[in-house]
Order: structure tokens, then C-alpha cells, then sequence
């Protein structure tokens, strides 16, 4: 049993939300759809066109002597995917998810948004204390695959640094928006009538299901997602606010990124400060074409940062129980 059960779960339960855990998961999945399917309207309408453009001058498509598969035209909408104009705006859309899972929970079950863990207390702070420890564990892992030589790292000539500032503004839009719809909406509602385990297993499974469909996913890399997703819960029961692990999320994905210049979960390489480049050729060290989130340094940074937070929540517990 956690030792700690934040406020947030405290102020769910009194929520309008059925206690019954499938129903729970069946309007989650339900929800989630709805802001997948709005999420993905403005990336087609960006990406579409472009496809539509390059297949016109194609004769032999033109002509029906070749088929398009599905496995071709998802490469080729994933090429187009990774340039900027189509990235950082599709990034922003994420902003949805975000205001839908706090309609949801705010209208429909009937809570404060302060039960999500949107707390004006100590706001700021939690989220620049988030910044600097998503940046040390992003920097720790990359650290780790250079100096055990299975990557190398390089500094990149001609940066574009207002480039790299729009993907910052996107990955902050984005990192919010996955930590609201799992941690804020999913963990929350679970745990208000749940054991704080079971929040926290259903949110971070879910959150790794995710990411299932991601180019390069593998065994390692959905274990290293699903750990993420246990590691951010954790972080908001200790501090029982979303700000510290919204912060966290944001700036893991743009120091891989746009920072080291590694794949973001797949996405591929984007405009970076540095270059990190595999000279290992397992997968496992590497992460592969996932990315260094599909690596087992990301597996060890994780489980040291969950054993920590466990620790903390221990020590949290023991100072606030009757003597």
C-alpha cells in the first residue's frame, strides 16, 4: 500500500465520476478518442496535401500500375511528419488534450480542477524545480550511452536557435497535455475511489499503450514508457500537483530532442544544438530507431528516480502520520 494519498485523490472521490473501475476505463478510452481524433485534424490537413502533391507526379501511381500500402503511405506521412512546419504546429494542437480532459472533469464529474493537481500553491517553483530535474535525467542517460561508447555526441554548425525556441514552445504544449489526460484526468479519477497503486498502474499502462503505434517501439522501450509513467505519478503524489511532472514530461522530450538531437519516441532526428549518433549496433544500448527511451540506461535512470521517490514518500508519510 502507498504510504501517501495526496489531496488530489481525496477531492476525486467526492467527484460525480462512477466508482465502478471499468466505467471508469470505458469513458476514459472514449475520451481519449475524442482528442486523438481532434488532435489529428490539423496535422492532415498540413500533411495530406503535401502527399497528394508528391503521388501526382508519380505516373506509375497515376497510371494504377503501382499500389500504394499502408506500410508505404504511413513512411511517407511520417517523413513529412518530422518537418518542422508540420511538427511544432502539431505539437501545439496538443493544447486540446489539455482543455478536454479538464472539461470532462470539471463538467461532467463535477470537480475542481485543483483535484487534477492545477494548485496556485508553490506553482512556479515546482515547475523550475521540474524543469532541472526532466533536464539532469535526460542528460544522465545520454551521458551514460556515450561514455559506455555505445553512442557518440557532437556539436552541430549552423543552429538554428528560433527554430529550436518554437519546439520548445510545442513541447511544453505537448508534455502538459499527456501528463493532464493520464496523471490529471486518468490517475486521478481511478484513485479517488482506487487504491493509489492501482491509479497509478492503470494511468502509466495506459500511457504506455499510448505510444504502441510508435515508429521503432519495442519491449524495452514500452517497459521504459510504462517506468515514465510511474516515475511522473509518483513525482505528483509527492508534491500533489501536476506542475513539477507537466515540467518534467516538456523538457525530457526537448533536451532528447532539440537538445541532444535525438528521436523523440520515434519521431526522428529534428533541429538540435547537438547530434548523438549510435555507434553501438544493440538495439537495447542504443534504443534504436525509437530513440534513447527505448535504451536500458532510460530503464536505470527510471528505476533509480522511482526508488527515490518511493524513499521520499516514505519519509513524507512517516513526518505527517500521528505520533
Amino acid at each position: 500500500m502507498l504510504a501517501l494519498k495526496p489531496k488530489m485523490f481525496e477531492e476525486s472521490s467526492k467527484s460525480h465520476a462512477s466508482p465502478n473501475i471499468w466505467i471508469q476505463l470505458a469513458i476514459f478510452i472514449m475520451v481519449f478518442f475524442i482528442i486523438f481524433i481532434f488532435e489529428s485534424i490539423i496535422p492532415a490537413i498540413l500533411t495530406v496535401p503535401r502527399l497528394m502533391k508528391e503521388l501526382s507526379v508519380d505516373q506509375a501511381f497515376l497510371n494504377g500500375a503501382k499500389k500504394l500500402t499502408l506500410e508505404e503511405s504511413m513512411k511517407m506521412s511520417e517523413s513529412y511528419s518530422n518537418l518542422p512546419e508540420i511538427m511544432i504546429p502539431t505539437l501545439l494542437t496538443t493544447v486540446f488534450g489539455t482543455l478536454a480532459s479538464i472539461f470532462y472533469c470539471r463538467c461532467v464529474e463535477m470537480r475542481p480542477v485543483r483535484s487534477m493537481g492545477f494548485r496556485k500553491r508553490k506553482a512556479l517553483p515546482h515547475y523550475f524545480l521540474g524543469l532541472a530535474v526532466g533536464t539532469l535525467m535526460m542528460t544522465a542517460i545520454t551521458l551514460l550511452t556515450v561514455l559506455s561508447g555505445a553512442n557518440s555526441i557532437k556539436l552541430c554548425s549552423g543552429i538554428n536557435f528560433g527554430l529550436i525556441g518554437l519546439y520548445l514552445l510545442g513541447f511544453i504544449v505537448q508534455g502538459m497535455s499527456e501528463e493532464v489526460i493520464f496523471r490529471g484526468y486518468l490517475m486521478t479519477t481511478v484513485g479517488g475511489y482506487h487504491n493509489p497503486l492501482l491509479a497509478i498502474g492503470i494511468s502509466s499502462a495506459a500511457f504506455g499503450l499510448a505510444h504502441s503505434a510508435n515508429p521503432g517501439i519495442n519491449p524495452l522501450a514500452m517497459l521504459n514508457l510504462i517506468l515514465f509513467g510511474v516515475f511522473a505519478a509518483l513525482y505528483i503524489i509527492l508534491f500533489d500537483d501536476i506542475w513539477g511532472a507537466c515540467a518534467i514530461h516538456s523538457v525530457w522530450n526537448f533536451t532528447q530532442g532539440n537538445v541532444y538531437g535525438i528521436s523523440v519516441s520515434g519521431s526522428g532526428n529534428t533541429e538540435s544544438i547537438f547530434r548523438t549518433t549510435a555507434q553501438s549496433s544493440h538495439s537495447f544500448l542504443t534504443g534504436g530507431k525509437f530513440g534513447i527511451e527505448g535504451s536500458i540506461f532510460t530503464t536505470l535512470v527510471l528505476a533509480t528516480g522511482i526508488s527515490l521517490l518511493f524513499l521520499k514518500i516514505k519519509k513524507s508519510a512517516s513526518e505527517h502520520s500521528p505520533a
